[in-house]
């Protein structure tokens, strides 16, 4: 059977959520998405297991002319995963990579003092870390997150996304000490092939919903009537099994 589409990325967050209702109210857990497109969807797991939100940036390199084709990523800490397929595949020189990777780390300089303003990075020793996208493709960003995230020394890093390739679903468990997949389609295609709506996340909108999660929880905006409230997500989820 053809699994269902995600409406939008919020409404992939909350049913995302109820997979994970076993990090609930622990204060080890916390959320760290991949953004852009990741924080919508952390925000909704943060904000159902009722755990602080941060981000994580990591950028891609993408194959000049071709930038949705991972050929690598880089993480922060001068952490660089190449993909070495992508790259033998189509001889790509090492000038290349290197001067893709210099624009790569400058947006993600930006973006980090962005989102962050003047906020420090969470002191993630000891923590369960539950870093979340919008999804996985060649994994190539994910892979090079986990790396840089065990210079940190979390107690465990639980990888959580809506919807994945099935094989790099797998390949991520020898990474992470957890995966969980919502649902692993195939053929697989795309990310944003599962979405209804994957429209670009803005830098706006993450900023708004980290400021959210930095409210307590009593004073978290409420659920509308059309959204998913976290008890219901548990229930949404097995239909994604």
């Amino acid at each position: 059977m053809i699994p269902k589409r995600f409406r939008d990325r919020r409404e992939a967050g909350r049913l995302l959520a109820g997979k994970l209702t076993g990090y609930a109210t622990r204060p080890d857990v916390l959320v760290l998405a991949l953004p852009r497109g990741g924080v919508p969807v952390a925000y909704e797991v943060a904000r159902a297991l009722r755990a602080p939100l941060d981000v994580f940036v990591v950028r891609k390199l993408g194959v000049p002319g071709h930038e949705e084709l991972a050929m690598g990523a880089l993480a922060p800490d001068g952490v660089r995963i190449l993909n070495q397929e992508v790259v033998k595949a189509l001889d790509i020189p090492e000038s290349i990579i290197d001067e893709v990777a210099a624009q790569e780390l400058e947006e993600l300089k930006r973006r980090e003092r962005l989102y962050r303003g003047g906020r420090p990075p969470p002191d993630l020793r000891g923590r369960t870390v539950i870093l979340v996208d919008d999804g996985l493709a060649t994994g190539a960003t994910m892979r090079a997150a986990i790396r840089a995230l065990r210079q940190q020394q979390p107690a465990r890093i639980v990888v959580a996304v809506p919807t994945a390739s099935p094989d790099t679903c797998e390949a991520l468990g020898g990474e992470a000490d957890e995966v969980i997949c919502a649902m692993t389609p195939r053929p697989f295609l795309s990310v944003g092939h599962w979405y209804d709506d994957f429209t670009q996340t803005t830098d706006e909108e993450v900023r708004r919903l980290l400021a959210q999660r930095q409210q307590p929880d009593d004073r978290q905006p409420s659920p509308s009537a059309t959204e998913t409230t976290p008890a219901e997500a548990v229930r949404e989820s097995h239909m994604l099994q």
